[in-house]
């Protein structure tokens, strides 16, 4: 066993709860019509039955739709003014906090990462209901009073409608927190479907928005499998708007039903994000960074610094510092304070990341660190694993693991830095480290990924948008170009006076 493994502690008493979760339709929890549930046994912790919720089928998700439709069209919530909505959401904001510890717990519990992670991305969680809170009030159109004396234009912002919102298992309640609160502060209604494996905390924050004064049937959960409880959500007439965040494959299949209707998509997909490091970088901050980039939730993580494209000349200094933070970082328990990469999230999950390995491996990379799953009768745990002698058409280096691997290349120049950058069918997101400015704000703008940073990774505020390019997704959240993803905008002319006629 690595001495770095954190074994799991099996009579922790948190592991206990059981935790039983119904769903929230048009403000009432109810469990499924047919009974049927589903048993969440904790990655982290072999055996330990942690949320049990129920499996939802096509009716109960048109049932949550009718709720929505009714209160988008009849409802008081889309009828409301910005400061009202707005009053509402911060009341959400100071529940969540109110309630950390006991939705970190279940996050950690349900997604097998590190408990320190989940009580943070809670706490970032209210301050993205807050920003939204704030912005909700502000929310805009224009006026046109230049089109001529006898005329005056206004662009109205109006909300899209019933929006459906299909989350990802690995930040279940960050990513519903980076879509729910943006949809109904511009006054949408909202049907959520978070992953089957990790629905206990998407539950609770509506149930928080219940208790915070959020009319009935504008914030739905309905919890069970994509097929059919997603897939309904992309069929219904009644829904206006589907957000997806999750796989390239699923994400298109979505988007090609959901075009059968003409229904607006937004989609946040992979990623294969390239950590460029120049050879006047911050070797030490780089070597940090680069090791929370790629192990960051196991890897399990779309915006996750997965290939290191470092310069030839610092190669080996890099990398000397990076295999120590590497060998030294701690895994395992997610419930130990001390845990740094939990869990991963399901068998079949670690069984593909491990493939991935092996096929670095036969493609002829150098594996210099890890490669192996740790501690099996335990949990769902895969040791820090780090290649060298990556060349571009190797499948370590062209499709998203998902997994706490990295896959090492080197450059020569800037040129071919960006041009490695760019060479996927992804473009999420991106990192350079330089302590020239010129030099990592020019690489940045040629690189074509829709989140970027300079000198760290994995960062975010409620007031920068995310997205991606090419096959990555369509569409960005958070800052108020989130509120546009989830707004019509109508154009109105207005004649003053008597037009000049037609006819006579």
């Amino acid at each position: 066993m690595l001495s770095n493994f954190i074994a799991p502690d099996s009579h922790d008493p948190r592991l206990n709860s059981k935790a039983r979760y119904q769903m929230l339709v048009d403000g009432k929890s109810v469990d499924a019509a047919s009974g049927k549930t589903i048993e969440r046994v904790s990655p982290g912790h072999a055996g330990a039955v942690v949320g049990i919720w129920p499996e939802a089928s096509a009716d109960d998700v048109r049932l949550a739709i009718a709720a929505a439709r009714r209160a988008f069209d009849t409802g008081p919530w889309p009828r409301m003014s910005g400061a009202e909505r707005s009053r509402l959401m911060f009341k959400v904001a100071d529940l969540i906090l109110a309630h950390q510890e006991e939705l970190a717990l279940a996050e950690s519990l349900e997604v097998g990462k590190p408990i320190n992670q989940a009580r943070g991305e809670i706490g970032f969680c209210a301050d993205l209901w807050s920003y939204a809170a704030g912005q909700a009030r502000a929310l805009e159109g224009q006026s046109h009073n230049n089109i001529g004396d006898d005329r005056l234009g206004l662009v109205l912002r109006e909300p899209v409608g019933v929006v459906g919102i299909i989350t990802p298992w690995n930040f279940p309640f960050i990513i519903a927190s980076e879509r729910v609160p943006w949809a109904i502060g511009a006054g949408c209604t909202v049907v959520l479907k978070p992953s089957e494996f990790t629905s206990g905390t998407s539950i609770r924050m509506a149930e928080l928005a219940r208790e915070a004064g959020i009319p009935d049937g504008v914030f739905n959960v309905v919890t069970g499998y994509g097929d059919p409880a997603g897939q309904v959500l992309a069929e219904d007439p009644d829904i206006d708007m589907v957000a997806f965040t999750g796989s390239v494959r699923v994400g298109t299949k979505l988007g090609e039903i959901a075009a059968r209707s003409v229904k607006r998509v937004g989609l946040e997909l992979g990623g294969k994000g390239p950590q460029i490091v120049f050879a006047d970088a911050d070797l030490e901050a780089a070597a940090d960074g680069i090791a929370y980039g790629v192990y960051h939730n196991a890897g399990q993580c779309c915006i996750s610094g997965s290939r290191l494209l470092v310069e030839e000349s610092v190669r080996d200094a890099l990398m000397e510092r990076l295999l120590e933070i590497s060998r030294n970082v701690t895994f395992g328990d997610p419930l130990n304070e001390g845990t740094k990469i939990g869990a991963m999230i399901s068998e079949a999950h670690a069984q593909k990341v491990h493939s991935y390995v092996e096929a670095g491996i036969a493609s002829g990379a150098k594996l210099l660190l890890g490669g192996e799953r740790v501690g099996r009768e335990a949990g769902l745990y895969y040791a820090p694993t780090v290649f060298a002698g990556v060349t571009p058409d190797m499948s370590i280096a062209r499709e998203e693991i998902f997994g706490p691997v990295l896959s090492t290349l080197t450059f020569k120049t800037a040129d071919e830095a960006v041009a490695m950058a760019n060479a996927t069918e992804f473009g999420l997101s991106a990192s350079v480290w330089s302590t020239n400015l010129e030099r990592a704000l020019q690489s940045i703008r040629r690189i074509r990924a829709g989140r970027c940073w300079i000198n760290s990774v994995i960062d975010g505020t409620p007031e920068m948008p995310i997205g991606g390019y090419k096959k990555s997704g369509l569409g960005r959240e958070l800052g108020r170009y989130g509120f546009d993803e989830y707004s019509q905008f109508k154009g109105v002319h207005v004649t003053l006076g008597r037009p000049a006629p037609w006819f006579g």
